[in-house]
């Protein structure tokens, strides 16, 4: 175990706007047993490292305050414990915190191979949204072949990969986007209708379709009386974030009468041996079609470590389309 004492990482000074976003020169972690260390090539952004910057999702006990939730690069130093990795070994995972660095430590349970044929810079995008999308669409909601599925945000990292899972596994897909631009992409990648929600009624397309038999929701507030009457009976809906707010009047009546199920989850705070569940199934169901080229991550744009505060900027314009990556060598 070779490993070096300090490293290159981006820390939160204090809670703010993407201008608080700084470089700074951390000790370099050592891993603990059941852990490894990964020295990082590439780190994926996402809304949630949004609102730990923003001082709104404090990171879970024990963790690094260092924001970044997935990355890819190689096995750089492994704890007691572990098997199955060796130092060396390409591969991407999921963190419970610190992956804007060169080095971060992990669970070896939410460690996975890099896909074969997919570059590092592509695997740095998969751990968190593909953990949340088959955990929350598949794991969760229960996604059949053949159902009615009504991603929101469907251009975003999450609704890229939800898009794509969805129509693989055999299901009717609907998704909203805020633009033609984005509404094409989401055609492009499998939906059968894309529906412009600047425009378009998206309750009313769903409704005159016979209602979705599974949604998944991180807009949140108006959103969730709009969902409920969106849904066909006995139907699902599954919450992973409220942009708009987790606060909203809703009238449960339609709830009962029609056998409606809301339920959602967030990731970073389950424990190690249930992302270590996620991990395994992924690995089983959906890393051999990410080998196939039939699944891939949607790459938005590339920014330097040193620039990880205008990859946040990027993210909120909600301009992008698919994931955003942070080049963490080089």
């Amino acid at each position: 175990m070779d490993l070096p004492s300090t490293m290159r990482a981006i820390e939160i000074s204090e809670p703010g706007g993407p201008e608080v976003l700084r470089l700074c020169e951390r000790p370099v972690p050592v891993p603990a047993p059941g852990k490894v260390v990964v020295r990082l090539a590439y780190a994926g952004v996402n809304r949630p490292d949004a609102l730990q910057r923003a001082g709104a999702y404090d990171p879970p006990p024990g963790a690094s305050d260092l924001p970044g939730l997935e990355g890819a690069g190689t096995i750089a130093a492994i704890g007691e414990g572990v098997t199955g990795w060796k130092i060396g070994d390409k591969v991407c995972a999921l963190f419970p915190g610190g992956s804007y660095a060169t080095h971060a430590a992990t669970d070896a349970g939410q460690v996975l191979p890099v896909p074969e044929g997919m570059g590092l810079r592509e695997a740095a995008c998969l751990p968190e949204t593909f953990f949340t999308v088959w955990s929350n669409v598949f794991m969760r909601g229960g996604l059949q072949a053949g159902e009615r599925f009504l991603v929101h945000g469907g251009s975003s990292g999450i609704g890229t990969t939800a898009i794509q899972l969805a129509n693989l596994f055999g299901a009717r897909v609907f998704a909203t986007a805020g633009s033609a631009e984005k509404c094409a992409a989401c055609r492009d990648l499998g939906a059968e209708r894309a529906i412009n929600y600047r425009d378009e009624d998206f309750v009313r397309i769903l409704q005159a379709e016979g209602g979705a038999n599974l949604i998944l929701d991180m807009v949140g507030g108006d959103y969730l009386p709009r969902n409920l009457k969106s849904l066909a009976e006995d139907g699902r809906l599954v919450q992973i974030a409220f942009l708009q707010g987790p606060k909203v009047a809703v009238n449960f009546a339609p709830l009962m009468m029609r056998r409606l199920t809301i339920t959602g989850s967030t990731l970073r705070p389950q424990s190690d041996a249930a992302k270590a569940a996620i991990a395994q199934a992924l690995l089983r169901e959906v890393w051999p079609h990410l080998a196939a080229g039939r699944v891939k991550p949607v790459m938005d744009s590339e920014f330097s470590l040193e620039a990880a505060a205008e990859a946040h900027a990027r993210m909120e314009s909600s301009e992008h389309i698919g994931k955003i990556v942070l080049r963490i060598e080089g």
